[in-house]
């Protein structure tokens, strides 16, 4: 062996032992930290009831007596139009008083569609609901798609429109899982393809992958989880089936579905839409019902 190659071999074992005491005095791997803080809200679909007479105020009223801080308004009672068209000024300073006045804040509000779905009158109404839902002061406005195929182009040309619209007064537009042309991946992946806006993001909702769709909510979120920037929370026991449940009794995996979003690096919010709503259930049964599924859920974030 010459000097030159006797060197180099000295010199690839040295660095080989040091390498391999690196690696024995190495501390292992970090494992992910345990459990998640997402926001968990209610809606107020629960107290929705016009049977019983109750009110947004009913609903407010069991949203906070069930240990909730964050609402959204999803369902409107009869005259409530929330962000709607017909939603005065005064209206929604009012509104705006029942919700403070309670310790809550709204983070969401629904877009509501005209009938028959063209582009002028659909982007005029859209516009005008975003202006209600920035004089509320939401972070999010959700939209369910449509049903009929005949309405897909329309329905991706205004929200298109909605999406620029929302960002230039700082709210970020949604899409909810809701069946038709919003009915799963393929579908989902279809609307963002189509309407191609940054402000136009995902509110998973795997209680209604089942409903609607009847495939699995975990693999219908793999392909989208990138985009989730919000969560409905339901269950439900089978295809058109029950969604008014305790969470757990259905079957929606809800340790696999955001086991899944925390992989994504989702950071919330998780606003819980529906619970266990007996027939002829009070406000109180209905609270209690709410205040179970948000616990059911802060368990299992601190497990995740």
């Amino acid at each position: 062996m010459n000097r030159r190659t006797f060197l180099q071999t000295t010199a690839l074992a040295t660095a080989a032992t040091a390498a391999r005491a690196l690696a024995q005095n190495s501390p292992p791997p970090t494992a992910p930290a345990k459990g998640v803080t997402w926001p968990i809200g209610c809606l107020n679909r629960p107290w929705v009831n016009p049977d019983a007479g109750w009110t947004q105020e009913t609903a407010l009223d069991g949203i906070r007596a069930a240990g909730y801080r964050l609402t959204g308004l999803l369902t409107p009672f009869k005259g409530e139009p929330f962000i709607g068209t017909e939603a005065t000024p005064e209206y929604l300073a009012a509104l705006n008083v029942k919700i403070a006045a309670r310790g809550l804040r709204a983070n969401m509000g629904a877009i509501r569609l005209p009938n028959p779905l063209t582009v002028p009158e659909g982007i005029k109404s859209v516009r005008r609901q975003i202006d209600n839902a920035k004089m509320l002061d939401l972070e999010f406005l959700l939209t369910f798609g449509v049903n009929q195929a005949v309405d897909y182009e329309n329905y991706y040309r205004i929200m298109a429109d909605a999406a620029a619209y929302g960002q230039e007064r700082g709210l970020k537009l949604v899409l909810k899982p809701h069946g038709g042309g919003s009915g799963a991946a393929e579908e989902i992946i279809r609307c963002l393809a189509q309407v191609k806006h940054p402000n136009f993001k995902i509110w998973y909702d795997a209680g209604n992958i089942i409903y609607y769709t009847g495939k699995d909510p975990v693999e219908q979120l793999k392909p989208i989880a990138e985009h989730v920037t919000g969560f409905c929370a339901k269950d439900c026991d089978k295809p058109k089936g029950e969604v008014f449940l305790e969470f757990g009794t259905g079957k929606v995996d809800f340790a696999a579905v955001f086991g899944e979003l925390k992989r994504a690096g989702f950071h919330g919010p998780v606003m819980v839409e529906c619970c266990a709503k007996p027939p002829g259930a009070t406000a109180e049964v209905i609270t209690a019902a709410a205040r179970k599924n948000r616990e059911y859920l802060e368990h299992l974030f601190a497990a995740l």
